[in-house]
């Protein structure tokens, strides 16, 4: 006699047990292969995801542009104000740290005589700088950190470069892509795409107001704090700060770091110093580290932790350019895993309490 056991709930249970964990473990270990490519292919993929992320915010002034004029003079006007944005920000950043830089410069004997009395003073308790400094900051290094920097600039310039170069051919194919699409026989497949692509741009547009918005409120705080506190150029450090906080986590350690070497030539005591860096250091981490992630969250629908953990994740893999494009990358995954029911449990898990559902943009 043959039994059959198909029907019987255990054994049912168990085998989906194992489905889903096989299918777990194939997630992971995708996963993993996927972040390891991206790490390795950074100088293929960063720029263009920052082409992506540009284009998404910037083609709604090249649609309205094309009502009026043809489509190259459109792309011409777009990327010259996108350009000339980008240009106006780096100059604000420039002006501030020219004004300062000269003031630190025309302060060097201050300098000099403070580093001289924190040598005596180290020496004096049985720590011999000289020794320390002739050992580690020697000719051979200084030439590694000029060519670093070198190699640096040049890694920026061809970065940005070649993503304008996508993000030109790019506004030129959004229609055509689109159309593309559309025309897709695998009409779930078509309809995750055309969902997502809207909702995820505009979440990115969202996200550059919300980025503006956080980055002058740093600007005032800080420029509000010098002022207050009596240190000079308080504008100029509230610009710099503005600019600076575009970039996670490295732009505002500059801010607050630069203000501090200027604190230790205006104030004679030592608690004074270590009172502006404090402070201004509590203010980027109220705004930066506790207001933005939850006004991010609220208003992207994403949660707060996934926020920092998609800035440190991005910025082990891309570095620099990735603690900026970190938490738009985010924001893109988690809006096409909504637009299909198999994922959208991950967007129910991981979005904040104001989840978008797809075909309600």
């Amino acid at each position: 006699m043959q039994l059959t056991i198909s029907g019987c709930p255990t054994v049912e249970g168990a085998h989906h047990g194992v489905s889903f964990g096989l299918k777990a473990a194939i997630g992971i270990i995708a996963a993993v292969l996927a972040a390891a490519a991206l790490a390795q292919a950074s100088q293929v993929f960063a720029p263009l995801a920052a082409a992506i992320f540009i284009i998404a915010v910037v083609w709604p002034i090249q649609e309205r542009l094309q009502w009026w004029m043809p489509k190259l003079a459109a792309l011409a006007i777009t990327i010259i104000v996108t350009v000339a944005i980008c240009f106006a920000l780096a100059s604000l950043a420039v002006w501030g740290f020219g004004r300062v830089g000269h003031s630190l410069i025309t302060d060097l004997a201050r300098y000099q005589a403070l580093y001289d009395a924190t040598v005596a003073w180290l020496d004096g308790h049985g720590v011999s700088v000289a020794a320390l400094w002739a050992e580690h900051f020697n000719v051979t290094w200084v030439l590694r950190a000029t060519q670093y920097v070198t190699g640096r600039v040049n890694t920026t310039l061809s970065f940005w470069v070649i993503a304008l170069v996508y993000v030109m051919l790019g506004l030129l194919e959004v229609e055509n892509v689109k159309r593309r699409i559309e025309r897709l026989e695998n009409r779930t497949a078509a309809a995750v795409l055309l969902e997502g692509g809207a909702a995820t741009a505009a979440k990115l547009r969202r996200f550059l107001v919300v980025r503006t918005l956080m980055s002058a409120v740093t600007g005032l705080l800080v420029g509000a704090f010098a002022w207050i506190a009596g240190l000079p150029f308080a504008l100029e450090w509230g610009v710099i700060a503005f600019v600076l906080n575009y970039i996670p986590f490295i732009g505002p350690f500059i801010a607050t770091l630069f203000p501090t070497l200027l604190a230790m030539t205006q104030f004679e005591s030592w608690p004074a110093v270590f009172g502006i860096f404090i402070c201004l250091n509590i203010i980027q981490f109220v705004v930066g580290s506790y207001i933005e992630p939850r006004v991010a969250g609220n208003m992207l629908s994403i949660s707060p932790v996934l926020v920092l953990f998609a800035i440190f994740f991005w910025t082990y893999l891309w570095g620099l350019f990735g603690t900026f494009i970190g938490v738009p990358i985010t924001l893109a995954m988690l809006t096409f895993c909504a637009a299909h029911p198999s994922s959208r449990w991950i967007a129910d898990l991981l979005g904040g309490p104001d989840q978008v559902k797809p075909g309600k943009l």
